[in-house]
């Protein structure tokens, strides 16, 4: 059971965003990275509105596990594995992509029963809220990316800072969110005007070898922990004054270390090609 819920745990998708990212498909990676993170901040924000207590909270002895966010409306896992995979499954072919859409959401959502770390409401509202989320996704997805495509440099950054000024005004419980979400997108613009990289292809311009894309994967994640930890170590701890403006800080530094300074490593390192 805990296997299964950590695949709908934020370290999962840590992983496993900044591996199709680096390896697979660049675009596909920042599409999934922003949709996920906005349904994480979705997610958190309506928990600390609605301040429902978990199973644990009420009675200790049908706690199998505890989360570290302490209410339960709705649950994270069930939202986000709606999100991820419903976004990851159609990539792979027919039926097993759809399968995995439907199943492992089902199969997170029940785990997070059997550990007792949420009531039935908490799944199903996270799976209604999953499911409009991944319908935005799907509706307007394209119609946003279109009138972005068209837009300069200067607009992608103010509409990038404003969105950013809005998710940590609306839930200044925790910016982290918004740090990845704002590093991400700075360095997605520059990687893409200043050294465009291709998750797909090697240096001299054909498809890239398997290890060349394992290397990047684990170059890229050690980096990323690196930066996660080492600053973490070095910056205020939680109660200090100064403490949220670092951890908005140091999550953005990992997002754009994800964006752009690591492709920018793969591409440095022949590890990768440019589109």
């Amino acid at each position: 059971m805990q296997a299964i819920t950590f695949l709908g745990a934020e370290y999962a998708y840590l992983a496993m965003i900044p591996l199709i990212y680096w390896c697979i498909d660049e675009k596909k990676g920042l599409r999934l990275g922003i949709a996920v993170l906005f349904s994480a901040w979705l997610n958190l924000s309506l928990k600390d509105a609605w301040k429902q207590p978990r199973p644990y909270d009420i009675d200790p002895t049908v706690g199998l596990a505890h989360d570290k966010t302490p209410f339960g409306l709705p649950s994270g896992h069930s939202q986000n594995s709606v999100v991820f995979w419903g976004i990851v499954g159609p990539w792979f072919r027919a039926p097993h992509g759809i399968l995995a859409a439907i199943l492992l959401p089902l199969l997170i959502g029940f785990t997070r029963l059997y550990l007792g770390v949420h009531f039935p409401t908490d799944i199903l509202a996270g799976w209604i809220l999953g499911a409009l989320v991944l319908g935005v996704y799907y509706a307007f997805g394209a119609l946003i990316e279109a009138l972005l495509a068209g837009a300069n440099r200067q607009v992608k950054l103010l509409l990038l800072a404003a969105i950013v000024f809005i998710m940590n005004g609306l839930y200044p419980s925790d910016v982290s969110i918004g740090g990845v979400f704002l590093g991400m997108g700075v360095g997605y613009l520059l990687m893409t005007e200043k050294f465009p990289f291709s998750a797909s292809r090697a240096a001299d311009g054909t498809s890239a070898p398997i290890a060349a894309r394992a290397a990047r994967l684990v170059i890229g994640l050690l980096g990323a922990a690196l930066l996660y930890f080492g600053l973490k170590l070095l910056f205020p701890g939680t109660g200090t004054p100064s403490y949220s403006l670092f951890r908005f800080i140091r999550y953005g530094v990992v997002g754009f270390w994800v964006a752009a300074v690591a492709p920018w490593l793969f591409l440095r390192l022949k590890l990768a090609g440019s589109r």
